[in-house]
This record gives C-alpha cells, sequence and structure tokens, in this order.
C-alpha cells in the first residue's frame, strides 16, 4: 500500500501563522540552495566580505574567552561598548546619544530592524520604504503586522527614492519611512540635500525614519550623511548600525539601535524577551574594532574600491548597463537586452556557466530585469565571472 504524497506548502499554510504565510522565503537564499550542490561556481551572489575578521579583533575575542568572559551581558549590551559607540557617533556625526538610554546592542542589524519594527508598528500601520530595497524589509514589517508601502525608484534616478514620491504615498495609516543607504541591493548614496528633503516630509507629518546605515563605511568618490545629523530630526530617528561589512565581521553579529530613550526602551523590552543580550564575545570584539580597526576598515574600502571598478566597467563592456554604485559592494546591471526574466537569466547562467547572481526582484517588483552582483569577492573571481557572463550574453542576445 502507498503512502500519500504530502503537499509541504499546503501543510505550512495548514500550521503556520497567517504572518508568516504572507512572506515569501528570501529570493537570494533560493539559489544558494541550489549552488550548495554545484562545483565550480563563482558566487557573486552572497552579500559578505571575502576578507577574514582582522587578527587583533579576532585575538581580543580570543583573549575574552581565556579572561572568562562566558556570561549573560545587561540586555543594553556591555556599558562599555555604548560608550565608545556614542564617542564615534559624536567624532564621526556630530551626534549626542545617551550611552546608558539612548543606545542598544543587537544582534547584528538584523535584530535591529526587527525590534524597530515591531516597538513602533500597530497593526495595520503603512511603513514606507523604496523598491527595490533589501529583502528584510517588507518581511519584517508583515511579521509586524504593517503594511510596506514600496515606492519605485529607477535606473534613470540612480535608485534613489524621492521626497516627493514619499509624500505622495503617505496616508492617514502611514507610521514610517524606511530607507537603507548606502543601498543593498543597488550601491545606491543619498546626498545630503536629498535626505534633507526626506526629513522635512517626515517632520511635517510627524513620521518616524528607521535609517539602516550598515553600510555608512563603504563609500567611493562621496561622503555618506548620517540621517540622523540633520537639523531637527535626531528625535525622530531610528539609526541602525553595525559591524558586519566594514569590519568583516558578518558572523560575528553585532550591531546597535540609536534612538531617544522612549523608542530604545520599547525596543529592548522585545530585546530582553526574544535574545536578552548579543553574545559577549562578539561585544568585546566589537570595542577592539572601534578602538584600532580604522586602519583596515580603509584597506578593505580601497580594495572594494578597486572591484567595484572592475566589476561595473566589465559589465559595461559584455553589453550590458550598469550605472555606477557609489557605495555597498554591490552592482545592479540590467540585463533586459537578453530578453529574459531577471530569474530566467539567474537560473540559466548559474547552469550554463556556473556564475551565481541574485535576480533583482528578490528585492522589489521594480528589481525586475536587473540581477545583484556582489563584488566583495576576489578580483581573480570578478574576472573570470565577467569572462563568463560575456560568453553568456553572447550566445542569448
Amino acid at each position: 500500500m502507498s503512502t500519500p504524497q504530502v503537499d509541504p506548502v499546503k501543510v505550512l499554510q495548514k500550521l503556520a501563522s497567517e504572518r508568516v504565510n504572507n512572506i515569501s522565503p528570501s529570493g537570494i537564499r533560493k539559489f544558494f540552495d541550489l549552488l550548495s550542490s554545484m562545483e565550480g561556481v563563482i558566487s557573486l551572489g552572497v552579500g559578505e566580505p571575502d576578507f577574514v575578521t582582522p587578527w587583533h579583533i579576532r585575538e581580543a575575542a580570543i583573549y575574552s574567552i581565556e579572561k572568562g568572559y562566558t556570561m549573560y551581558t545587561s540586555n543594553y549590551g556591555l556599558s562599555e561598548l555604548r560608550q565608545k559607540l556614542a564617542q564615534y557617533l559624536k567624532s564621526r556625526y556630530r551626534l549626542s546619544y545617551a550611552p546608558n538610554t539612548e543606545l542598544l546592542i543587537t544582534t547584528g542589524v538584523s535584530e535591529g530592524l526587527d525590534l524597530a519594527l515591531r516597538a513602533l508598528i500597530n497593526p495595520g500601520d503603512e511603513v514606507i520604504m523604496p523598491d527595490p530595497c533589501y529583502v528584510s524589509y517588507p518581511a519584517c514589517t508583515v511579521l509586524a503586522e504593517g503594511k510596506p508601502i514600496l515606492v519605485p525608484t529607477t535606473e534613470e534616478n540612480n535608485f534613489v527614492i524621492k521626497a516627493k514620491d514619499i509624500e505622495a504615498h503617505i496616508t492617514p495609516r502611514t507610521k514610517a519611512i524606511l530607507i537603507g543607504y548606502p543601498s543593498n541591493p543597488t550601491g545606491a548614496v543619498m546626498t545630503k540635500e536629498q535626505l534633507t528633503l526626506v526629513a522635512e516630509v517626515a517632520r511635517r507629518h510627524d513620521l518616524i525614519v528607521i535609517s539602516d546605515e550598515i553600510y555608512e563605511r563603504l563609500v567611493y568618490n562621496t561622503e555618506h550623511t548620517c540621517f540622523a545629523s540633520l537639523d531637527g530630526i535626531k528625535d525622530k530617528t531610528v539609526l541602525l548600525g553595525g559591524f558586519s561589512k566594514a569590519y568583516a565581521m558578518t558572523g560575528w553579529r553585532t550591531g546597535y539601535a540609536a534612538a531617544r530613550p522612549e523608542i530604545i526602551e520599547a525596543m529592548t523590552k522585545i530585546h530582553q524577551y526574544t535574545m536578552l543580550c548579543a553574545p559577549i564575545v562578539a561585544q568585546m570584539a566589537a570595542i577592539e574594532a572601534l578602538d584600532r580597526g580604522d586602519k583596515e576598515v580603509e584597506v578593505m574600502v580601497k580594495d572594494y574600491d578597486r572591484r567595484r571598478r572592475v566589476m561595473v566597467e566589465g559589465l559595461r563592456d559584455i553589453g550590458l548597463t550598469c550605472f555606477e554604485p557609489k557605495g555597498a559592494f554591490y552592482a545592479f546591471p540590467s540585463i533586459k537586452i537578453t530578453g529574459m526574466t531577471s530569474e530566467e537569466f539567474a537560473q540559466r547562467l548559474l547552469l550554463e556557466e556556473k556564475v551565481a547572481v541574485v535576480p533583482g526582484p528578490a528585492f522589489g517588483q521594480c528589481g525586475e530585469g536587473y540581477i545583484r552582483c556582489c563584488y566583495a569577492t576576489s578580483l581573480e573571481d570578478i574576472e573570470e565571472a565577467l569572462r563568463r557572463m560575456e560568453r553568456f550574453i553572447k550566445r542569448h542576445t
């Protein structure tokens, strides 16, 4: 007697909550589940530095373990780390945050985003964000029982969200604006003037702005403007940052949130029940990164810049249009000349030439016709990937 086949999708729909059923699995992970079983693949997909965490940061963590630092910390995080973060934000952006009441150490920026949304959003509240944007923005909004409102951005406007477009999408249910610049997936950077216009909209409509600035140190031929540093907007901003990208500390999972005391207290209420605290060893490593990590950051940024230029010029040389990314470590070229959808392009490129990229629609509907290529990999791999992509393009255009 045969066993009836079970449809896992239907099982999930029956067992899982409505909120979970209303979000899609990450479009990024889908491709990496596929490539994990393939040999000889060059990955331009995962947004992770190929640098190892600098030795002195790792050594600080090892030393902390040897000294017996294996216990819980305050829910807010180590006092020393919060004090150093306050000094960092003061010296870099002239921002004054009280270490004991306005800073929270989180388990990466991902947790900080989740905490901010759950602390601020009531069921049905709307959160305005750019399209395309990082995959977690809409999903975390839905999990907080909010409604993501995606505002289209275009290559012609360098994938920057416009203040006037934000204002056009505001309704009585709008609670917050969520932005992330430098941008994942596009590499776009907003100027101080552009951000100031967004701040004016937020003030005019009494909205909170959640600003994800995890890539703040990774900018090229431009300057990063910290949103909270704009005139009159600090108290209406939740600033999210962390150590993963600039210090090559992705696996350490250490981030922070900076905001007015009432917001930090609300976020900490959730944090204390779901995470308790970020790992103490990672926090000790973050202290060392803030103390003595700047030289390594500068070296890595220079190397990313070199790879960025090779990637963008190479994509253009093989016939793809690609605006110049000014930050992060992603290029977002158009593949419209092939006539394929982004997903078809990515699947066939992986199967035919063993190059992994992420389809643009993983980041929103406006990503259709584009792919995300991460250049946080070796120059040798970037050049070989471009040669393979050139063969693919010639066959399919």
